[in-house]
């Protein structure tokens, strides 16, 4: 196969070569590297060889002590949630739960219809976060998407049959806003709380920012461009210093379809991956909006972060164009020093990119600050082989296209024009509390040096991305120049590189921080807690066999960035992932998501025997009460 440049692409001997040059070049950049941990991509060049001896281990396991506050979870793939001795775990709310006293409990023959999904706990939790306001407490969550063999498995087909199915679907996604109190030392939802909201596909948004109003978003429904209809896919999220909460579209290009199978997709079409066919849930088939044939400018609707006021239960949702249209997976907002809002924003798709916002205006605490992130400037990250790099700024200057609202509905072409770095996978994003540094999960590559994007990008063997077929992936963080994350200028280095020193011996077996004890695959989802610890979240292979072998189910994992150390805290139920993450205000609970649980059929969790799987939302106490993270 060959690249946009109709060179070949690398090959193995090729990236053997290249990935020596990286970590030649890592080793004489040690004095960057935290603590003199070769965690970047030196690193590599130990593999399992690389591991410390009896003695040195001992010495760095009384030294963690202190900052690890837990006995390390071994892997297995067990139908259940795994968390350290002295810990325990509860569900606080599942798929299907009623929200409202005129709701009805999860029916596990019929799994709900579209009336009892829309007074419910939706599908497939995600990203979420804990708003406090006194003794109120609202947990805010995303519902990514449904497991269609298991949402519609009342149906022979597995799949929506009718309308009434497609309803029930629809109301699955979105969000769940839902008032939960603690009592006898449990988490659950209140019932017919004032806060209590279900956002889905079909509930009202504001458009804002530059994208507003323009042509590419006008549809025979909205000929103003002003008022999308409904959010979902939404997969991580963020909140902002002014108390709202930010749902993030990712992959909404799976729903939609044409009924015209002639129809041919526009190359900006093509370049999202919406094609004639969507992913199973014929939405299209009974809401037309979905059929790309008939309203094609439908789609450009969707990609967006999505902005919600979880204290007001009657606010609008605004659509955020101004911070770029792409598949989403986090916002990470900052506040910089001189008072602009920063939001890094990741594209995950293989050999997409990494984003940055900044406000034209600053933010004041106590002061309105309702429209920060409707106006601003939209960068890309270019990370180089020396270990510096720079946001590049999408403008029509910069990327000839002719106008900022073009560059926000067609991001990822904006990102190509200025040759950006194209990534692994750019999934959750999280700012160091402690230190003027930040965090990106890059989740996995099979097409690293193998292909290009979608856009006709080459993905070489490069910066950050230092393997072929990188089935593993690894967290790149960089630090701002002058600690100013307003700043175009950065460095970078490589936290941690997973990788399985069990079954390689090479460069997949991982950085130096990786051994047989706390190894994983696919980071995801990431978080810091108020320690400057940096939590791990996966969503890889969780076979347990071959390259994966002796990694087990999904799991969540601790990292310190003082010392490159990780040590794994909770391992989840099969064929799960573990994502979404917050902690109640007091730091006394921990709030955890296992997402598609048995997605491929083998799990009943959280119930057990022969019941349905379903995502679930759990709170993680210590059995002393202490403090968590």
């Amino acid at each position: 196969m060959t690249n946009s440049s109709n060179k070949p692409v690398n090959t193995i001997e090729t990236e053997a070569k290249d990935f020596a040059s990286i970590a030649d070049r890592a080793i004489s950049r040690r004095n960057f590297l935290s603590a003199g941990v070769a965690v970047g991509a030196s690193a590599f060049v130990m593999g399992a060889t690389g591991m410390l001896s009896s003695s040195v281990a001992n010495a760095n396991n009384a030294k963690r002590n202190s900052r690890f506050g837990f006995k390390p979870v071994a892997v297995n793939s067990l139908d259940t949630v795994t968390v350290p001795e002295n810990y325990s775990w509860e569900i606080v709310t599942s798929w299907g739960d009623p929200l409202w006293s005129n709701g009805v409990e999860f029916d596990h023959a019929s799994r709900g219809t579209g009336a009892s999904q829309e007074l419910a706990f939706g599908d497939n939790n995600d990203g979420m976060s804990l708003f406090s306001e006194g003794d109120d407490h609202i947990l805010v969550v995303n519902n990514e998407y449904v497991n269609r063999s298991i949402f519609h498995g009342n149906r022979a087909s597995g799949v929506p049959e009718n309308a009434d199915d497609v309803r029930k679907s629809k109301a699955g996604h979105g969000l769940s806003v839902v008032q939960i109190e603690q009592k006898d030392k449990q988490w659950k939802v209140i019932k017919d709380a004032p806060y209590n909201r279900r956002i889905t596909a079909d509930t009202p948004m504001e458009i804002t920012g530059p994208a507003r109003g323009n042509d590419l978003l006008k549809t025979a429904a909205d000929p103003k461009a002003v008022l999308a209809k409904g959010t979902f896919n939404n997969c991580g999220n963020g909140r902002t210093p002014w108390g709202t909460y930010l749902a993030c579209e990712e992959n909404f290009n799976g729903y939609f379809g044409s009924s015209d199978l002639n129809y041919a997709p526009t190359e900006s079409m093509k370049r999202y991956g919406v094609k004639n066919k969507d992913r199973g849930y014929g939405w299209y088939k009974e809401d037309e909006r979905f059929d790309i044939s008939k309203h094609p400018n439908e789609v450009n609707r969707f990609g967006y972060i999505v902005e919600v006021d979880p204290m007001d239960p009657a606010s609008t949702p605004k659509k955020r164009t101004a911070l770029g249209r792409f598949k989403h997976e986090n916002a990470e907002v900052v506040v910089a020093a001189n008072g602009h809002v920063v939001v890094y924003m990741g594209d995950d798709e293989r050999g997409e990119f990494l984003y940055r916002f900044v406000s034209h205006n600053r933010y004041v605490e106590g002061g309105d600050n309702t429209n920060l992130l409707e106006e601003g400037e939209l960068f890309v990250a270019r990370f180089n082989d020396d270990f510096s790099g720079e946001w590049l700024a999408l403008t029509p200057a910069t990327t000839g296209m002719k106008s900022q609202a073009e560059i926000s509905i067609h991001t990822r072409q904006a990102a190509s024009a200025v040759k950006a770095t194209t990534m692994d996978r750019p999934e959750w994003v999280a700012a160091n509390p402690l230190k003027n540094e930040v965090y990106c999960c890059l989740t996995n590559n099979k097409n690293r040096a193998v292909t290009t994007n979608a856009g006709g990008d080459a993905t070489p063997v490069d910066g950050p991305n230092p393997r072929e077929k990188n089935n593993y992936g690894q967290i790149v963080r960089w630090t701002p120049q002058d600690a100013d994350h307003t700043s175009n200028i950065f460095k970078w280095d490589l936290f941690v590189v997973a990788g399985n020193p069990s079954v390689h011996n090479n460069a997949y077996a991982g950085s130096k921080n990786i051994n047989m004890q706390n190894m994983f695959n696919s980071p995801d989802g990431l978080a810091f807690d108020d320690n400057g610890m940096l939590w791990i979240q996966t969503d890889g292979k969780y076979s347990n066999e071959g390259d994966y072998a002796g990694m087990g189910n999904n799991q969540m994992l601790v990292g310190d960035p003082s010392t490159g150390e990780i040590q794994r805290f909770l391992v989840g139920s099969k064929e799960c992932e573990v994502t979404g993450i917050c902690w109640s205000g007091d730091r006394r609970t921990l709030f955890v998501g296992i997402q598609h649980p048995g997605e491929k059929g083998n799990s009943h969790f959280p119930g057990g025997g022969e019941s349905v799987p379903r995502s679930s939302v759990i709170a993680i106490t210590r059995d002393d009460g202490g403090l968590i993270g």
